[in-house]
């Protein structure tokens, strides 16, 4: 069993998240400030903190920082603030991901559940052999096998060769007919729409919001990447 650390001030969204972490057999651990969070992990075996930013006392931030003098758990940090500078500024503390309230508490099981299974599966990760790491995503191109977050994806022989390509090109954002020719290994005429399904099957396969992906990224007239992580 896993235990979670859930720090919020309140009270009712404490219960909800509880209630939800419960139903998928985790063990809570309670705490209403940063304080109490900072005491609440002594002794105890922490797989992920959930934590929000704005608290009295020592916030989300502070305790953030006092957490990773000693511990190296994931920490989600929870905020009503949506700006791309606040998310920095989480992850800079030491925030391993970042969701803005209100939040779908779904959502919010399946981002714990993925951060766990990195942190229960990172060595493994790290001594992987012939394995390209980003993030939470673990190509093992002598396998032509895709992990995310630990867990093994299925990918059709066009999805792997899309996947793979990009992966090598970490950040660099590739056409739809750079795409076709390298994978299709044929020349392009017209084929958007092929390329633009095969994406769309990769996002539902590894991103936990394929609404919102994190890794595989359309820029918006010119084509797509996976964002380096």
């Amino acid at each position: 069993m896993y235990n979670i650390l859930v720090c919020d001030d309140d009270k009712a969204i404490l219960d909800s998240i509880e209630i939800y972490l419960k139903a998928e057999g985790y063990n809570v651990v309670r705490a209403e400030n940063g304080e109490e969070a900072i005491e609440a992990v002594k002794g105890k075996d922490i797989h992920c903190a959930v934590m929000d930013i704005m608290m009295p006392g020592l916030d989300g931030l502070g305790a953030t920082l006092k957490l990773r003098e000693n511990h190296n758990f994931p920490i989600i940090l929870l905020s009503a603030k949506s700006e791309d500078s606040d998310k920095i500024t989480g992850l800079t503390f030491g925030a391993d991901d970042y969701v803005t309230k209100p939040f779908n508490p779904l959502e919010l099981v399946a981002r714990i559940k993925s951060q766990i299974r990195r942190f229960v599966n990172l060595g493994s990760i790290d001594k992987k052999e012939n394995a390209i790491v980003n993030g939470g995503l673990v190509l093992d191109t002598a396998a032509r096998e895709l992990t995310v977050d630990g867990e093994p994806v299925h990918l059709t022989a066009r999805e792997y060769g899309i996947v793979e390509l990009l992966m090598k090109n970490l950040g660099r954002v590739l056409s739809t007919q750079q795409i076709y020719e390298a994978v299709w290994n044929e020349p392009s005429f017209s084929t958007e729409k092929t390329v633009t399904v095969h994406i769309r099957r990769i996002r539902e396969k590894i991103e936990i919001n394929p609404k919102e992906p994190k890794y595989l990224k359309v820029v918006w007239g010119i084509g797509y990447k996976i964002e380096k992580i």
